[in-house]
């Protein structure tokens, strides 16, 4: 059987070793720097001019959506705010329902000159869909001329608690000129969280 040769490393102690191993490291190091040179490794410049481009046009998308956002948060907020205003102004809480409608209505009455009779008040109901407003129906007889009661009817119409003539029934005149009407009217009641008045 035929003897395979030794194999004898050099030391590490001998010049010629030190510089082949020098220059194997400088080769290795300029074959990495040639890669990165020639963009063997990484992007070339004209990704990375795409790459810079794409980020601007998201970067400009972003801003449009937080803009966006910032606009519907305000008009959200403002919206928020106008309706607060708005039911504070044209609905009564319940604990003023009746005394606050039936002032109105009796006040608009004698502006008109119409002569307030007997009131019906019926219960409140709730409004499908909110969970503090109800609804308040309530009947009012009236007597008088027919133009104290084109007046009457103008100013519940434009009444600034928001009453609504659900219907109106006029009887004939029992005597000259004076009619017998009834109003059936409805207006909104606010039930404020916690029992707030």
């Amino acid at each position: 059987m035929p003897t395979l040769p030794t194999i004898t490393l050099p030391s590490l102690k001998e010049p010629a070793t030190l510089i082949r191993a020098g220059l194997g490291i400088l080769l290795i190091a300029n074959l990495a720097a040639a890669a990165f040179a020639f963009h063997l490794i990484g992007s070339s410049p004209q990704a990375l001019k795409q790459q810079l481009a794409n980020t601007r046009t998201q970067l400009q998308t972003e801003k449009a959506k937080l803009k966006r956002s910032r606009t519907l948060t305000a008009n959200m907020t403002k919206g928020k705010s106008e309706s607060e205003k708005f039911l504070s102004t044209y609905f009564t809480t319940r604990r003023f329902t009746y005394s606050t409608i039936i002032s109105e209505v009796q006040q608009d009455a004698k502006i008109a000159g119409m002569t307030p009779k007997e009131a019906t008040l019926a219960n409140t109901e709730p409004i499908q869909g909110s969970n503090d407003l109800e609804m308040l129906t309530f009947s009012y007889n009236f007597e008088g001329g027919y133009p104290q009661l084109v007046k009457l009817v103008n100013l519940l119409d434009r009444s600034p608690r928001f009453i609504i003539i659900e219907s109106l029934q006029v009887a004939a005149p029992a005597k000259g000129e004076i009619y017998t009407v009834t109003f059936k009217l409805d207006s909104f009641v606010r039930d404020l969280p916690g029992g707030a008045l």
